[in-house]
């Protein structure tokens, strides 16, 4: 990556340029994007990134402009390649980023997103999704909390025994071909055939071939593996004994093996089973979203690295809410999968159940209301991901998945506070046409 030196910031000239208009006298001053853009404090985000740049090396981009393109990239679901290209073509998007002048040109390459996601990393984003909580105000101080988790899936192939020993054998070759060693036998014309035999595996006739096929690939990863170790010397035997012991792990694992390996560039990730029709498996990691009651903020997001039960998620979603507020969380509502636990960190956690005999009819009233203000959290979850860029994670390693998690939570709230800004304008409006037709 480089070092990079600290990006200055702009100078706050008041001097125009002679030759080229403003950008902000071309634009619509009522679009929610301008006030938005507006509203944020961008120079805490120069004040706190400042840590992450050193003062040599090449001139970094400026900090606005990333932070500006993170969260637009969000915001608009777009890739990286895209939301490049797209802050060329939109001047909406270059005053958002902090552009007075329209710019012709690319503002960076898309790479450098990706430098700069890991320059400020988990911490450098978590301040990010504090400003978009901070944007609503004392909503964020609600007393009662909705929490409930979903399956933040991972950018991979459907994982099958297959698949896992074919890209093994292939990363063996690439191996062989880097360090310039001649195999005794490369089986490329024989695994044709096995991969063929592979195909329809789940039809009764052919199970038993393919069995045979699946067997035979695995004795070929361990036959490469040995032809390799005999033939490298110590330094090279250092430089993939850790890869060579990853797959010969992948080619041991049995069918109900605890900690197994779906993906050989993602290990991290494992099989979550959510009772959907649709999708047996979903293969990623499990995700937190905690959301306040009444006003239907996000307020904590956690990813989690191992798949446990929900009930023992509450711990690290409550930890990630209360980091964002002065006042703790005194209730979290949840559905019937967090059953066993009653209170977590001065919380009570309230999960729906039969009446009691002893509740008043208004008792009985506040809980169903109380129960049925917990299914909101269900349709904003579905546009997490349909629209935030949560359905599929194409960021590398858990550090990816919390990042994409947070940068999603940010855009939600940063699209609800545009929708609230255009809700008043309108009304305003409204209530400027009553005035003048009633003035007629």
């Amino acid at each position: 990556m480089g070092v990079k030196m600290l990006p200055k910031s702009p100078k706050n000239s008041k001097q125009l340029n002679l030759f080229q208009p403003q950008l902000r006298d071309m634009l619509d001053s009522n679009d929610p994007l301008i006030a938005l853009a507006d509203t944020i404090d961008w120079n805490y985000f120069e004040k706190e990134f400042a840590k992450y740049y050193s003062n040599e090396g090449r001139p970094a981009k400026p900090i606005r402009l990333m932070v500006g393109l993170l969260l637009l990239k969000q915001l608009e679901n777009l890739s990286d390649e895209n939301i490049v290209l797209q802050w060329k073509r939109n001047p909406y998007y270059q005053y958002f980023c902090g552009m007075r002048e329209y710019q012709p040109a690319l503002p960076c390459d898309s790479s450098e997103l990706v430098y700069f996601r890991r320059r400020v990393g988990k911490e450098g984003v978590e301040k990010i999704f504090a400003m978009s909580i901070n944007l609503h105000g004392n909503a964020k101080e609600e007393k009662q909390v909705i929490i409930d988790t979903t399956v933040q899936e991972k950018n991979i192939t459907y994982p099958t025994d297959g698949k896992l020993a074919i890209k093994m054998i292939s990363h063996l070759h690439k191996i062989a071909k880097e360090e310039k060693i001649q195999l005794r036998r490369t089986y490329v014309k024989e695994i044709k055939q096995h991969r063929i035999s592979l195909r329809f595996f789940r039809h009764p006739k052919k199970v038993k071939k393919a069995k045979s096929a699946m067997k035979r690939l695995e004795t070929i990863v361990g036959i490469l593996i040995r032809d390799l170790t005999r033939k490298m010397n110590q330094e090279q035997l250092q430089k993939y004994q850790e890869r060579f012991e990853l797959f010969l792990k992948v080619t041991k694992q049995k069918q109900k093996d605890k900690e197994k390996i779906y993906s050989l560039h993602e290990q991290h990730i494992y099989a979550i089973a959510k009772g959907k029709d649709h999708k047996k498996y979903e293969y990623g990691t499990k995700a937190s979203i905690v959301l306040t009651s009444k006003s239907g903020i996000i307020i904590g997001a956690v990813a989690h690295n191992k798949n446990i039960h929900d009930s023992k998620t509450l711990e690290d979603a409550l930890n990630s809410a209360n980091k964002n507020r002065t006042k703790p969380i005194k209730e979290a509502i949840c559905d019937r999968g967090y059953r066993g636990v009653k209170e977590v960190k001065g919380a009570k956690i309230s999960i729906p159940g039969t009446p009691l005999k002893r509740d008043t009819k208004y008792q009985r009233e506040q809980k169903r209301k109380k129960f049925k203000r917990r299914s909101s959290i269900e349709p904003i979850i579905g546009h997490l991901k349909s629209d935030f860029r949560l359905a599929r994670n194409y960021l590398k390693g858990f550090i990816g998945d919390e990042i994409n998690l947070l940068l999603a939570a940010a855009a939600f709230n940063l699209k609800k506070w545009m929708n609230i800004y255009f809700f008043i304008l309108f009304y305003k409006r409204l209530l400027f046409y009553k005035s003048q037709y009633c003035k007629c």
